[in-house]
């Protein structure tokens, strides 16, 4: 089964509120993305978004270029119809980020609440990290969530962004 059609078969199987990572509110991200000290005009991009209502959040609090990345286009469009006439404001993107060339210097934040921890494959992991150097703006931010210990550290110490893991 590929990657795109287990997460399409989970969308469809059950509405996000019932899955075990649904939040009521992306309450952390939201204040690691505040932390950064980035202004509502940043390009903040959502990676794996799934279903995820970050995106609500960041609406809400001003936040208005955004950009929602994930494979399932079931996840996407349920995101989507949670937001009603607000989903015109975010720029969606269904891709498989290892396989997608994102614009050169384009992205503020980078946030990943699971995608990398579930890159099992060197070759996608190195995909990722590529992708993630040539998209991020130096002096930009990445935030990834991982199941580690280890709080934050620098994605590559020639690249000037900083890592939040």
């Amino acid at each position: 089964m590929s990657d795109k059609k287990h997460w399409e078969d989970i969308y469809e199987a059950r509405p996000p509120k019932q899955l075990s990572w649904f939040q009521e509110h992306a309450d952390l991200s939201l204040q690691f993305i505040r932390d950064t000290g980035v202004s509502a005009g940043a390009h903040i991009l959502d990676v794996g978004s799934g279903a995820s209502v970050l995106v609500d959040d960041l609406l809400s609090a001003g936040y208005y270029n955004l950009s929602v990345l994930d494979i399932s286009a079931s996840a996407l469009h349920a995101a989507q119809a949670r937001l009603g006439a607000a989903a015109s404001r975010v720029k969606w993107i269904e891709a498989d980020i290892t396989r997608l060339v994102l614009p050169e210097a384009s992205v503020d934040v980078w946030h990943d609440r699971a995608v990398f921890h579930f890159l099992t494959d060197p070759e996608d992991r190195r995909r990722y990290v590529s992708t993630v150097l040539r998209a991020v703006k130096p002096g930009g931010h990445v935030i990834i969530a991982t199941f580690a210990d280890r709080k934050s550290t620098r994605l590559n110490s020639s690249h000037e962004v900083d890592l939040v893991c």
